[in-house]
């Protein structure tokens, strides 16, 4: 028995030197690099400070404020005691539309502010039509369509706390200068 223990010891002596030699050829103080340094690969872990989440007023034609350049205010002028929230236009590419958004907040009726983003399109020879989906909490909301369904608006008023937040969204076809 006392030979058993002495191998036993033995073998686990050399285990235990074999696994701690294992160990410190997979170990080390430095930092694991996922990329070789200089690679494309490369993360950068620290974001420039001059980078920006958001795109410019100018590179994405919105406009905090007012109106975006190029905003068919003949089509949909704003009306009356609005403030304009932010609006834009944006070219659709290969075609005369331009994709659209509005938003204005003012404190006049949720009736009287449907009326007047609908008179205008009316008249221009858009038609109203039922939203494809109610979205619940707003005041208000339609569809407006012209001709063969390419121009396409839809107007939601939400009505919280006294006030009236219009959100318009769609495609147009460019006015012609």
């Amino acid at each position: 028995m006392p030979r058993l223990r002495a191998v036993g010891a033995r073998l686990a002596g050399g285990l235990t030197v074999a696994v701690v030699v294992a160990l410190a050829g997979c170990s080390s103080s430095e930092p694991a690099a996922l990329a070789p340094t200089g690679s494309a690969a490369a993360v950068q872990s620290d974001p420039a400070p001059t980078e920006t989440l958001l795109g410019t007023p100018e590179s994405d034609g919105s406009t905090v404020g007012s109106l975006a350049d190029g905003f068919p205010a003949d089509l949909l002028p704003v009306p009356a005691g609005a403030t304009v929230l932010v609006s834009s236009v944006e070219p659709v590419p290969t075609t005369d539309l331009v994709q659209i958004s509005l938003n204005l907040r003012t404190a006049q009726d949720t009736d009287g502010l449907m009326g007047a983003v609908r008179a205008p399109l009316l008249a221009a020879g858009f038609v109203e039509g039922a939203p494809p989906v109610v979205e619940p909490g707003l005041a208000a909301q339609s569809t407006f369509s012209r001709a063969d369904g390419t121009e396409l608006l839809v107007v939601g008023v939400l009505d919280r706390d006294g006030e009236r937040t219009l959100t318009l969204g769609g495609k147009v076809r460019a006015a012609v200068p």
